[in-house]
């Protein structure tokens, strides 16, 4: 019979090895802060955009993990309505889409505002709405209990399951809870991206609702590290980086379930995902903050409505090469009107003619320092 965590006589008293995780901390924090300042500098269309794409990523991936697919338009439409944005193609979202969103965001925007059970109940019910929670056998909104046996998480077939991982009984829920609640609403005692990547782990384990557990613990992770942030803007998906890492995140999980109260290894994996997924937000956000530079730069030069338009064009990723045609057409003006902006551009030190020459000249972008 396997042992968990939670049977630990200490439980649930976390240790881990501080010099071992000290460097990806300091890596974490680095590459948190330096992606908030980046984004400071943006202005609010800007981050706007950048907050519609990742709780829209956010939202996907958190249900992708778990096996549910939810429709990408529909969640961009339901973010951008209750953010107050308006975007092109705005459709209605059906109620199961609705509850997801409203709490992913009701996470990150009250981060401000503790974390009660009763808070907690009401995102349970947003993910399974009574008559949506009541037709799969889910009490929603309410601790599970133990009437058709322990809460198990198994895979294979059945007559082969296999048994990851056995929650706490039902009836030390109560508890439990209180004891899980009263440590995530204190502050100043544990290093806040410690403390997110503790929250998911402890609530996890306690495994509390019938379903939906994994989608909340993210949830709680992400009010953390709003809570570390001070802002409700998510400029990153730690849900959609867990799904790209999702079979080292349950093999993970699941040894740190089976093992001793010494979590090192699951901190240590928590704080390198955390650091790949601000990483990618840089890289998915490098066109933005590129563009930015560029009009900070040459906020004093004179330019003509054609040749902002072509800019913005190469700075969002120009696909081939640029020639005076394709800027005749892109543009819609003359060959002759395309070849002076071109000139213009270039001896205003924007761009490069490529070789060769003649009708077959290309031009390039000369940002390099962007």
């Amino acid at each position: 019979m396997s042992h968990y965590i939670y049977q630990e006589a200490d439980w649930p008293e976390f240790n881990w090895d501080s010099e071992a995780i000290s460097l990806p901390l300091a890596a974490a924090h680095h590459r948190q802060g330096r992606l908030f300042g980046r984004m400071e500098s943006l202005g609010f269309p800007q981050r706007d955009a950048a907050v519609l794409g990742t709780l829209t990523s956010d939202v996907l991936k958190s249900s992708e993990i778990e096996g549910e697919l939810l429709d990408p338009r529909q969640v961009r439409s339901s973010i951008a309505r209750r953010l107050g944005m308006e975007i092109a193609g705005m459709l209605p979202a059906d109620r199961r889409v609705d509850g997801v969103v409203e709490m992913a965001l009701e996470a990150a925007q009250n981060y401000d505002k503790p974390l009660t059970r009763e808070r907690l109940f009401r995102w349970h019910t947003l993910l399974f709405p009574p008559e949506a929670g009541g037709a799969a056998g889910i009490t929603a909104g309410a601790w599970r209990g133990d009437a058709k046996g322990p809460m198990q998480v198994v895979s294979g077939a059945i007559g082969r399951e296999r048994v990851h991982y056995q929650a706490p009984a039902a009836d030390s829920l109560p508890a439990e809870m209180d004891a899980f609640l009263k440590w995530a609403n204190r502050t100043g005692d544990e290093d806040p991206l410690l403390k997110a990547a503790v929250a998911h782990l402890w609530f996890v384990t306690l495994h509390p609702f019938d379903d939906g557990n994994g989608r909340i613990a993210r949830a709680i992770a992400d009010w953390a590290l709003a809570r570390a942030e001070a802002s409700p803007s998510r400029f990153y998906s730690m849900s959609a980086q867990i799904r790209k890492e999702r079979g080292r995140y349950y093999s993970i999980l699941e040894q740190t379930q089976k093992g001793g109260l010494d979590i090192t290894e699951w901190l240590s994996w928590f704080l390198g995902c955390l650091d790949r997924a601000i990483e990618d937000a840089e890289n998915s956000l490098s066109a933005v903050f590129r563009k930015d530079r560029f009009w900070k730069t040459y906020a004093s030069c004179e330019l003509n409505g054609r040749q902002r338009l072509m800019i913005n064009k190469l700075l969002d990723g120009f696909t081939g090469k640029l020639t005076s045609s394709k800027w005749s057409k892109i543009a819609g003006c003359s060959q002759d009107t395309a070849q002076r902006d071109l000139t213009d551009l270039i001896a205003k030190g924007i761009l490069r003619k490529d070789s060769p020459g003649g009708r077959s000249t290309s031009y390039s972008p000369l940002w390099p320092q962007l």
